[in-house]
């Protein structure tokens, strides 16, 4: 894939990016594959750098079986919370992970809990 960046000015940047597939190339179109590389890089952006941004989550190591697969779970699960929490409160996911960091209570009453 080829990327064309045009910087201010007139300064013009060729980027070419290589991925490898097992996809029939008679079969998929460049718009789909397109579409199937931005869907893996949105996972990447909004779900694992913020988890393990925020949650230090690559530096963890969990020795019991299983307990690494619960603790993503959870801390997928939060995250999801938190951002459908600042979607409605049209707050920024960023201050809403704080608010909810420093009143727990606030994160609570929004889970129903008085």
């Amino acid at each position: 894939m080829e990327r064309v960046v045009v910087e201010r000015g007139t300064e013009t940047l060729r980027d070419v990016r290589y991925f490898v597939s097992s996809l029939d190339a008679d079969t998929v179109t460049p718009q789909q594959l397109l579409g199937w590389v931005r869907g893996h890089w949105s996972v990447e952006n909004n779900l694992h750098f913020v988890k393990d941004r925020w949650w230090d989550e690559d530096r963890h190591y969990l020795r019991r079986p299983g307990l690494a697969e619960r603790m993503a779970t959870l801390t997928s699960c939060a995250l999801a919370f938190v951002q459908l929490v600042a979607q409605t409160a049209d707050r920024g996911l960023r201050r809403q992970a704080d608010l909810f960091a420093w009143r727990p209570q606030t994160a609570l009453h929004q889970l129903g809990f008085k």
